[in-house]
């Protein structure tokens, strides 16, 4: 019973860092291109910047056909790419490739209405006065929008760490691994509500850390 116990212990210190490792790796690279592709979105929608109708229904339409898929599906689908980009098609580090892809599609549109909300009356008047689409877009609707934005990287932040839970069901390693391997298939049920409460005390994390940045965000503004 005490090795065993020990066993559970080591494993869920393992799992801890195999979940932190793929949710916070995978959540860099999706702030990145999430944001990126949504200026993309952003740019190629507004007529005061860059209207381009065609880029925004292709960008469009793969992020729309990316969020569409279940995540458990579409990270199986994707393991052939994962084995091309890291080597491998189990681990932590191949998980983080369709935890990025799905990351970023769903970050995209998100960060996308973030833009959009930003005063256009502001962004016309800058333009007007011989401002860059560039200078505006970046100085301007970025700065603008980035409470917002902190905001929606929050809501992805634990959309990962949640997708990241069912990387076990491939190899991928992690808390949601340890509840099913242990918690589900021993049938070990100690096992599975310490994945689950461990789950919920990160989740609150990460909205506390989100709540946080807001809030010196807003400071700042008065």
């Amino acid at each position: 019973m005490y090795e065993s116990y020990l066993e559970i212990q080591e494993k869920l210190d393992t799992a801890i860092h195999e979940t932190a490792y793929m949710t916070l790796t995978s959540l860099g690279l999706t702030i990145v291109l999430g944001i990126i592709f949504g200026l993309i979105l952003y740019v190629t929608s507004e007529p005061l910047l860059t209207k381009n109708s065609i880029i925004y229904q292709a960008v469009g339409f793969v992020a729309n056909m990316i969020s569409s898929i279940p995540f458990l599906i579409l990270m199986i689908f994707l393991l052939p790419l994962s084995a091309l980009i890291v080597g491998t098609k189990i681990g932590s580090d191949a998980v983080i490739v369709p935890l990025t892809i799905a990351g970023t599609a769903f970050l995209s549109r998100l960060a996308e209405a973030s833009f959009s909300d930003v005063d256009k009356g502001v962004i016309e008047a800058l333009i007007s006065s011989g401002a860059s689409r560039l200078h505006v877009l970046f100085k301007i609707v970025l700065f603008e929008a980035r409470i917002s934005l902190v905001k929606n990287i929050t809501i992805t932040a634990i959309t990962i760490l949640g997708f990241s839970a069912m990387a076990g069901l491939v190899g991928g390693g992690g808390i949601g691994d340890l509840a099913y391997r242990y918690g589900y298939q021993r049938y070990e049920q100690n096992v599975m509500i310490i994945c689950i409460v461990i789950l919920i005390v990160l989740v609150q994390l990460i909205q506390m850390l989100g709540a946080l940045i807001v809030k010196l965000l807003e400071r700042r503004e008065r």
